[in-house]
Parts: C-alpha cells; structure tokens; sequence
C-alpha cells in the first residue's frame, strides 16, 4: 500500500512512502507485507529493535498510572528514577539532568543554559559559540546555527544566531602524509585555541562537538589524544565544553556516552535517539554540578522549558530503555556485534574500487563512496549517488542512511549504518548482502 492521497505534510512534497503497519525486532512491516531491516535504526534511534515487551510494559503502565504532570507544579517518579540512573552512568562532574523531547530540544537547553551561566556568574560579555565544520546538531534555529551543515544552514542563515566554526577531527579526508594520528589531532585541536583568540577568550561561552560525527559526515571518529586537546583548551579559557552524544551516546559506540572512550568528561552533554529506542520522544541535557550550583546561587531559575519537559510516560520508557542498555547488557553487546558488522563490512566492502573508507565505532559505522580510491577524489555532486543508494537499498529491503555533501556541504557521499544493537549474526549477513546488491545496482 502506498498513499496517493494525504493531508500529511511530508519531508519531501514528491515522496509517497509506503505505510509502516508494524515493527518485528529489527524490521519493519509495510501494509503490503513487505519486510525492510532496519540497518540504521531510522536515524540511530531504534537501538532495541521494534517490538520490546519490557519497554512496551513500562509505557502501558505509566499510561495507566499517570500520563501527563506539568513541571511548573510538579515532578514525577519515572522522571526521578530515570534522573538517577543517568547520572550514576554519567561523566565525572555530570550531577543533574534536565529532560526533554528530543535531539534538537536538548541542543537549544544546552545553549541557553551555556548563556545563562555566563550570566550568573557575573561574566555577560560571554556569548559566542564555536563549533565545527560538517557537523548537525539539530534543526530547531540555535541548533541550526551552532551545526556545520552548510546545506541545511543557507536557507535560514539571516535567522541565526552568531556562531563560528573550526574544522572538524577528519582523519580520511584531513591527516596529511607522514603526519601521525596524534600531531593531526593536536593540529586541528589548535584550531579551537587559535579561535578562541580571534575571537576574545572573555567573549566566548561554548565550544560544541560530536565525539563521534553522525549524519553530516558518516560516523567520523576523533583520533586519539583529540579530545583530551580540546578539553585542554576549553579549560584554559574558562570555555564550556558541550559534547553532543545525541545520536552517537546511548551504548551507540559501545560504551553508554561516546566520550568515555575519550578519556574525558563535558560540562554539558545532550542525548536523546537511543535514550528512548524510538518507543518515546525523549531527550535530555545533562549538566555538570558547578553549573547547576551557578544557577541555585543565582537566580534559582533556568529561563528555559517546554510543555512536555518530564513527560512521565516518556521518562517511563526511557528509564526501562536505560536499564536495558546497562544491567541488560545492551551496551556491552554494541560493542561485540559493531566489531562483528564491521569485519563484515571491511570483508565485503574493504577491496571495492569506490568504498575510500569504513570508519566508525560499535553500531555506528560509515562507508564514504569514491571515484578513486588514490586520489580520494569524491564523484562529482550532480549524480545524487547517496540518493540512489538510499533508493536501491530501500528496493533491496534495506533501510539505511546515506548522505551527500560529507567533505564540504556539497562534494562527498557515505551511508550511515546504525542497526538496533539486537542485530543477530544471520541479520549481520542479510545487512552486508543487501547493502552489496544496493552498490552493485549503482555502479
């Protein structure tokens, strides 16, 4: 079944989708019977698959229990409990919790509250964020305007808000030859002190960063000691340092926040996606205690807030999703399947004249496409080639994610693999065969 006829305001005004009916582990089912696995969880969401009975009980019950409690008169417990599981997974220093319902909701409260902070501790001249080029971090207005998609940005660029950008930590495409990961690392961090400078380090508030890029580049990870670097700089100007775990945290890359595997702690992180696996909408920003305590000197008040900040059966959901990821053994089984896909991937995909890069950690891998794997030359932008793979994956029975614009908003193409972390070792083999029969039919 496909709709010819909607009242639906779609992504794309010339796409009729077929109709989703159900979800079945790591698929999903259109209304006329047809199977897609789902190897990007949409976009990184559905961590757990499509049908979990204990996430599923969890909603049924708060349902039933108490659905809806403002948090202008009151909190509730499943927004307590999920507080607290967070916070004793959390980075050192991360003590208090303030949730949302979604990626970009989360992305605008840490802004707001990198802002705000500056203004209670008697620093107001504080205002300027930096962030880094070909990154996404939502598409709300502030959002927009700290990401670094070029694409996404121009058309509303006279609404936002004053933000400059630094390169991002791109090894394929940005370590020169005989340069070790390390001095790469170290040079492109320099570009955030460099910055910093330019700008006036008391004019500064916020430096925001993926530990791991998502959508915008493909799954780029940083190189060691790169973060370590940057959470130097950030200390040594009074800068707060924001990591965006949005789509790449929640036991995503193998451990529960992606920048555990860096070594380091943010002031502020924001997650959502795999917070609430898809069952939910839900978000959070997360804040270290001396940011919190700078608020409760000050003001008491974090001028701030949704309707459904809180939302009981949201938090409901994402508590049990939680739990799944950590006493479940979720996180832990990310890292073990991840390493098992991308061996496939590098198996299937490693020797192939126009893959440049498998790249990636845990269940969050990307492939970027090349006319020539010397040069590293991309295909010129007029062949939409991400299009088409989209297109012949989703005819093979494979969602995936692919994106073009990946080196520079324009020239560059990857798909982003993101599967639910419950993939089995057979669904690993149907992910690769598909994905294969996709890149065939498009060269």
């Amino acid at each position: 079944m496909t709709v010819t006829s909607s009242r639906v305001f779609p992504r794309h005004t010339g796409s009729r989708p077929p109709v989703a009916v159900r979800g079945e582990g790591c698929y999903i089912i259109g209304a006329d019977g047809r199977r897609w696995l789902d190897g990007s969880g949409g976009a990184a969401v559905s961590c757990l698959g499509h049908s979990d009975p204990e996430v599923i009980a969890a909603i049924r019950e708060q349902a039933g229990t108490l659905a809806f409690a403002h948090t202008g008169f009151f909190t509730s417990e499943p927004a307590e409990r999920l507080a607290d599981r967070l916070i004793a997974q959390a980075p050192a220093g991360i003590e208090r919790v303030y949730l949302v319902s979604g990626g970009s909701e989360a992305v605008e409260a840490a802004l707001k509250l990198a802002r705000q902070y500056f203004l209670e501790i008697g620093q107001p001249d504080r205002h300027r964020i930096i962030a880094r080029r070909q990154s996404y971090h939502g598409n709300t207005l502030g959002a927009l305007a700290a990401g670094g998609n070029a694409w996404r940005r121009e058309p509303f660029a006279p609404l936002l808000m004053e933000t400059t950008h630094v390169a991002p930590c791109y090894e394929y495409r940005g370590r020169a030859p005989g340069e070790s990961a390390e001095d790469y690392g170290s040079r492109v961090a320099q570009e955030l002190e460099s910055e910093i400078l330019r700008l006036g380090p008391e004019t500064v508030a916020a430096f925001i960063a993926e530990p791991v890029v998502g959508a915008t580049a493909g799954a780029v990870p940083p190189v060691p000691g790169y973060f370590a670097r940057i959470r130097e700089i950030c200390d040594r100007y009074g800068v707060l340092l924001i990591l965006d775990e949005v789509m790449c945290g929640m036991g995503r890359t193998g451990t529960l926040f992606a920048c555990e595997q860096d070594g380091i702690a943010p002031d502020i992180v924001t997650i959502a996606k795999g917070l609430g696996a898809g069952y939910q909408p839900v978000g959070a920003m997360l804040c270290s205690g001396a940011i919190y305590a700078a608020i409760e000197a000050g003001s008491g008040f974090f001028q701030h807030g949704h309707t459904y900040i809180g939302h009981p059966v949201a938090c409901a959901a994402a508590d049990a999703v939680v739990a799944k990821l950590t006493e479940g053994g979720m996180v832990a089984r990310a890292a073990a399947t991840g390493a098992k896909l991308r061996t496939a991937l590098e198996d299937a995909f490693g020797q192939h004249p126009h893959v440049g890069d498998i790249r990636g950690r845990g269940m969050f891998l990307g492939l970027e496409f090349v006319e020539d794997r010397e040069t590293k030359a991309p295909f010129d932008p007029s062949r939409a080639l991400h299009k088409h793979l989209k297109a012949a994956a989703f005819e093979a029975g494979l969602i995936c994610y692919p994106m073009g614009g990946t080196i520079d908003g324009r020239q560059g193409d990857h798909v982003l693999l993101a599967p639910p972390f419950t993939l089995t070792d057979d669904q690993i083999g149907e992910l690769v065969e598909k994905l294969g029969r996709a890149v065939d039919a498009v060269f």
